[in-house]
């Protein structure tokens, strides 16, 4: 069993996460990073590529390649072509490249909300107009698809789709997403599907289904994205990746990425080829240790006046709605009493927060320590 319970001091490491809260009393648990060490053979092959000692424009390596192929066939069953991959620098560049690559200047897109907040600022930085429809809350958060129509437009050209969801932790099932196939193929939309939680599948009974693998006609206006980062904790090594299966909007997307979209990083290819074929032992461990994390996540939260949670199927963040405190600004107010969460806002939903439970028990603990208290203070 690999060590999740230690804490890592990361206040050294110029991390993202903990020095927004550089000097102040609060526990980072935002943004969607984990506090864990990566794999031991991830860790490794970075050392051996830095032997070598030349860091020059590189490519995706074959090898990289055939093991990514690999890794989609035998989690997901779905056989994959060397041709439709497109390596990226991060996935928050492929919703914008999807943004770009589909449609029209002034096209609109449709997002469900909550949603990732990057689906939020995509279509306005690409001169697209967002259109949001809103999912359904209920004992877990649903799609309402004949209010979905009602959203649509005649210059509405683009879904994204989040799939495991972030921030509800849903796994959409398979009739579910058959039902949005064949939404986007009725309103002839291309679908943009980030998948990066894929590999975080909580729910033992539950599995990720791809939506390009439901069908040729899916996968034919299809993006879908993917990376390592999240299920192996290696966001900094800028490495993800599009499966475009059709040629011609694979074409538009590679086009669109010309002269303004980087190379890969030179680790992070070494680091997904890594993942892919040595990460799985550690990666059983990490779903096991989230798993009782979730569970403790969800035990406190219910039990707190309040706040009410969703039970996450998926990923490791919670999405709790805090609405049930007397506050106006629920991020500021935990931030107040020493938890730093995400603010609801950022995704379209005020008085919702998520937290990020992917650290270490002993950290879970305490913060969950510190919402509690915080909660109870302003309830009595």
């Amino acid at each position: 069993m690999f060590d999740f319970d230690t804490p890592v001091e990361r206040k050294i490491s110029s991390s993202l996460k903990w020095e927004k809260y550089r000097g102040e009393d609060v526990i980072p648990m935002w943004v969607a990073d984990m506090d864990f060490v990566s794999p031991p053979a991830i860790i490794k092959a970075i050392k051996d590529r830095a032997d070598h000692g030349v860091f020059g424009y590189t490519l995706a390596p074959q090898s990289l390649t055939e093991a990514t192929i690999g890794m989609i066939e035998n989690e997901f069953s779905w056989k994959i072509r060397p041709e439709w991959l497109v390596w990226l620098p991060g996935l928050v560049t492929g919703i914008n490249v999807s943004c770009r690559a589909t449609g029209l200047k002034g096209d609109s897109v449709l997002v469900n909300t909550p949603a990732y907040p990057p689906f939020l600022s995509a279509p306005s930085l690409s001169g697209r107009e967002l259109v949001t429809a809103p999912l359904i809350q209920g004992q877990k958060w649903e799609i309402d698809f004949e209010a979905l129509e009602s959203f649509v437009r005649k210059d509405t050209s683009l879904f994204i789709l989040c799939n495991p969801h972030n921030p509800t932790g849903r796994v959409f099932t398979e009739q579910e997403l058959l039902n949005y196939a064949s939404f986007c193929e009725k309103h002839d939309l291309i679908i943009c599907s980030d998948e990066i939680h894929n590999g975080l599948v909580l729910d033992e009974d539950k599995h990720h289904i791809p939506i390009a693998s439901l069908s040729p006609e899916a996968a034919a206006r299809t993006i879908t994205l993917m990376a390592p980062s999240k299920t192996y904790n290696i966001p900094g090594l800028g490495i993800s990746f599009a499966i475009i299966s059709n040629p011609d909007l694979r074409e538009k997307f590679v086009k669109t990425m010309e002269g303004i979209v980087p190379h890969v990083n030179i680790m992070g290819y070494a680091a997904a080829e890594a993942a892919f074929k040595e990460g799985a032992s550690w990666h059983s461990d990490l779903l096991c240790y989230l798993r009782k994390n979730r569970e403790l996540v969800e035990s406190y939260v219910e039990n707190t006046t309040g706040l009410l949670i969703s039970h996450s199927e998926a990923t490791y963040l919670a999405w709790i709605d805090a609405r049930g405190l007397p506050v106006k600004d629920h991020a500021a107010f935990f931030e107040e009493n020493g938890v730093g969460l995400s603010d609801g806002r950022e995704f379209g939903a005020p008085g919702f927060v998520r937290l990020n439970f992917g650290c270490p028990r002993p950290v879970l603990f305490e913060g969950l320590a510190r919402i509690k208290k915080a909660a109870e203070k302003v309830n009595s």
